[in-house]
């Protein structure tokens, strides 16, 4: 049985407790967050989608402040470290280095640097560190990934990803909007979609952004193409500028020589497969969600089971460098090259 802590109770931090409490070979210790009040505001609503409701369970569940008391008193063999972007380099080295393996929470951080450092942490610690890119295992996107891969729809022509909401005002002192704490709408929201591009396509050469900035001179929407070299056309764009009544949407549509790809939830089915020759299609999709998938995907890790690789540290940290040059191609109008 693993013993489990959460650290960071906001929005993710309750999806993360959701996706644990439902394992058979999990039980949750611990939870550490900095808010005295937090067993209280557990009872309230955040974020944008389902998953992450109101009415916490703490029952047999120790709640700490102070994150190495957890470490010291708790004993757990893992966390989800679910904290603000720019404190994961150092709660994840903290957590390593006490021989505790970790969920990070996507990003992995600010910068490429600081994903370096965390990567070395992990090889000198020799516990397992995952970051959060659940959308690698949603399982509609997961389905995807394996038809373009298998070849028998011949080779993409066009993709184009989409990720909308309005802006992220549930949090703590409002620190999404602090691009110095979270990365900003590119880093905390667009990088699902950009670390999924590099799944299906490998790192780009080179990457073309434009973005749209609030009133206050921040981006809030942003627009990619990324350079394979090649024909094919790849595009995704972010934004968490809609007005608070639009929810959230997240979609892609892939062009394949011989077949159409569609995920939107806004349509029904929301999934199909559109051949060339022959009926759209629904394809069979595992169960659960991506949140579910990927934590257990680290907990078989975790346990030293054999499992397909779906992502490594290396391409979490690579997905942030893209998100960089993308940042670095909306400052300057112009293309950047990352290889």
């Amino acid at each position: 049985m693993l013993r489990v802590g959460i650290v960071g109770f906001g929005f993710m931090g309750r999806m993360h407790f959701r996706c644990w409490k439902a394992r058979e070979d999990a039980q949750v210790v611990a939870i550490c967050d900095a808010n005295p009040n937090i067993k209280e505001d557990a009872q309230k609503d955040v974020g944008n989608i389902d998953g992450a409701e109101s009415g916490m369970d703490f029952t047999g569940i120790e709640v700490y402040q102070d994150f190495d008391a957890m470490l010291e008193k708790a004993g757990v063999d893992a966390i989800s470290l679910t904290l603000p972007t720019y404190l994961h380099p150092e709660f994840t080295a903290r957590a390593l280095s006490r021989g505790v393996n970790v969920l990070c929470e996507k990003p992995m951080a600010l910068t490429a640097a600081d994903c370096d450092q965390m990567v070395e942490a992990a090889q000198q610690s020799g516990k397992i560190l995952q970051v959060g890119h659940c959308v690698r295992f949603w399982p509609e996107y997961a389905k995807a990934k394996e038809l373009v891969d298998s070849g028998q729809y011949g080779k993409v022509v066009a993709a184009t990803l989409q990720r909308l909401g309005s802006p992220p005002g549930w949090s703590i002192d409002n620190w999404f909007v602090d691009e110095s704490r979270s990365g900003g709408v590119a880093l905390d929201l667009h990088i699902h979609d950009t670390d999924f591009v590099q799944y299906l396509f490998g790192m780009p050469q080179a990457v073309c952004s434009h973005g749209g900035k609030a009133p206050a001179g921040h981006v809030i929407h942003i627009v990619t193409q990324y350079d394979y070299g090649d024909d094919k056309v790849v595009t995704a764009e972010g934004g968490w500028g809609m007005a608070p009544g639009f929810g959230f949407e997240m979609s892609f549509n892939l062009v394949l020589e011989k077949a159409t790809i569609v995920y939107d939830l806004t349509r029904d089915p929301a999934f199909r497969v559109c051949p060339v020759e022959g009926e759209p299609f629904t394809p069979e999709v595992a169960p659960g969600d991506g949140y579910t998938r990927e934590i257990e995907y680290f907990a078989k890790r975790v346990q030293g089971e054999a499992v397909d690789e779906v992502l490594t540290l290396e391409q979490s940290r690579d997905s942030v460098r893209i998100v960089d040059a993308e940042k670095e191609s909306i400052e300057k109008n112009e293309k950047v090259a990352l290889r």
